[in-house]
């Protein structure tokens, strides 16, 4: 290796590093766009679409969310037809036997929200469904609505909500059967 090669070698190097601590030193100063999540809260998109809503009492079982689902991840099964009887809002005749939706393929595309004539089915606002295995990945929403609830309480919701008062609030709302702004908590103009 001859001599001028050798201080080249020395001088991309010397380059090359003080490129690298310039941007390091650039991005060092601003505001972090990092937060501690679950401490501080997410800031969701107005449409964000988080686990499914589901309200039993106002589904017809009819299949068409069934239907429009991309990856076939919604199962329903009734005893016989139904029907909403429009002096109470509820469906009527049948019983739903089961409604479940498989998370582990889910896309959270909200096709299934689109058909939906009774508007019994929306994106909610309730993210992170951490399970231990595939089986708790799949949500039986008529399990769910004998308990009152419209969507599926995350553990992690549970674990944090003596501690940090926004998920508190979050879960008092979901065990309350309250569902999230089925508009997307965008104001009416």
């Amino acid at each position: 290796m001859s001599v001028k090669a050798y201080f080249r070698n020395i001088f991309e190097n010397v380059a090359s590093i003080s490129d690298g601590m310039t941007i390091t030193l650039k991005y060092f100063f601003q505001k972090t766009a990092t937060i501690q999540y679950p401490e501080q809260r997410l800031k969701l998109a107005p449409r964000y679409r988080g686990f499914h809503e589901f309200e039993a009492d106002r589904c017809i079982a009819c299949d068409l969310c069934a239907k429009a689902c991309p990856v076939d991840c919604i199962y329903i099964e009734k005893t016989a037809p139904r029907k909403i009887d429009k002096a109470t809002g509820k469906a009527t005749g049948g019983e739903l036997t089961r409604y479940a939706i498989d998370y582990s393929k889910c896309l959270f595309c909200a096709l299934c929200t689109e058909p939906c004539p009774t508007r019994c089915i929306h994106m909610g606002k309730v993210h992170d469904l951490s399970c231990y295995s595939r089986r708790d990945a799949v949500i039986e929403f008529t399990e769910l609505d004998k308990e009152g609830l419209h969507t599926p309480i995350p553990i992690w919701m549970e674990r944090n909500a003596p501690r940090i008062p926004w998920v508190k609030e979050e879960l008092e709302r979901v065990k309350a059967g309250k569902l999230s702004g089925t508009a997307a908590d965008i104001p009416a103009r």
